[in-house]
């Protein structure tokens, strides 16, 4: 059964500042079109300038969450090498108290080594996470390593929300000794879990966990053959793969007179692959949020009815 589609907004804190992005957040809350607004999860910028301004991710949302009152949001993805899952927990049980249980926990790998020949380094010029990894003091772990902490982190993170007793963990690379998150997530059993990522182990670490899968690729025949691949892990697991949302996030220029036709196409491409959770990562230029439902979301919806 097709699920509705839903849109939300995500505003990079690069070169953003805090009124900017809390002026977009309140316009947002106001147009019944968005149903979740996101953040980016980057200490510095990836591009430019190293030194410019780039709030911090869960900070913010907190400050979010106290001034918005229907959007769910989150954090799209935060990165598990920055933060102690323990503490990840911790804040992200506050959030979603602060937030009257509207929190969507988002959550990938982060950064790791990565070799020349990667499309990201190809696209960067050199791996965006080494600059920031190296200002902040956190190592670069070799990307299977990166995928096994991002297991045990979401191991950890649900038993954080959910035991009532404090607990032990003895793991491969955490070890833990009366574990507990006082208050709990509002939300029970907890929080969404959405996690972001397509290599065949992220997609078995969507399968046991998440509830929301998020595809990072442009739109394109690979979505459908990745979704071909967590359903043959859901299938080893015993779950429904259909009780996963599939998500994607698109950028758009809304200054530039091709993208909105562009930015249509490609969102009902992936409607009809079976992603119903879109998140427009907009750089607006000065255009109100409003733009993006006139241009974008009522445009898209009604493809889906006609098409």
């Amino acid at each position: 059964m097709r699920r509705t589609v839903s849109f939300g907004i995500k505003t990079s804190q690069m070169g953003n500042s805090y009124r900017e992005i809390q002026a977009i957040w309140r316009e947002a809350d106001q147009l019944p079109a968005f149903e979740h607004a996101w953040l980016w999860d980057h200490m510095v910028p990836l591009r430019g300038d190293v030194a410019a301004d780039a709030l911090e991710a869960w900070t913010l949302l907190a400050a979010l969450a106290a001034q918005t009152e229907r959007l769910r949001l989150g954090v799209i993805v935060t990165s598990n090498r920055l933060r102690s899952p323990t503490l990840l927990a911790k804040m992200a049980a506050t959030v979603d108290v602060i937030a009257d249980g509207r929190l969507d926990f988002g959550i990938g790998t982060g950064g790791s080594r990565l070799p020349a020949e990667d499309p990201t380094v190809r696209a960067f010029g050199t791996n965006p996470a080494e600059r920031e990894f190296e200002a902040y003091g956190v190592p670069l772990v070799s990307p299977g390593q990166a995928v096994r902490d991002l297991a045990e982190s979401c191991a950890i993170i649900r038993r954080m929300w959910t035991e009532a007793e404090p607990f032990d963990h003895d793991g491969p690379v955490i070890r833990l000794k009366g574990a507990v998150c006082a208050p709990r997530p509002m939300q029970k059993p907890h929080p969404p879990i959405l996690i972001g990522g397509s290599g065949d182990q992220v997609l078995r670490i969507v399968a046991e966990h998440a509830d929301i899968w998020n595809y990072p690729g442009l739109p394109s025949e690979r979505f459908r053959q990745r979704d071909d691949v967590l359903r043959s892990h859901c299938a080893e697991i015993g779950r429904d793969p259909d009780e996963i949302i599939r998500s994607m996030q698109t950028i758009i220029r809304c200054d530039d007179p091709a993208a909105p036709a562009q930015a249509r196409a490609q969102l009902l491409e992936m409607i009809d692959a079976g992603v119903t959770h879109i998140v427009l990562a907009a750089l607006l230029g000065g255009r109100p949020v409003s733009w993006l439902v006139e241009h974008i979301i009522d445009p898209v919806l009604a493809g889906t009815q006609t098409g």
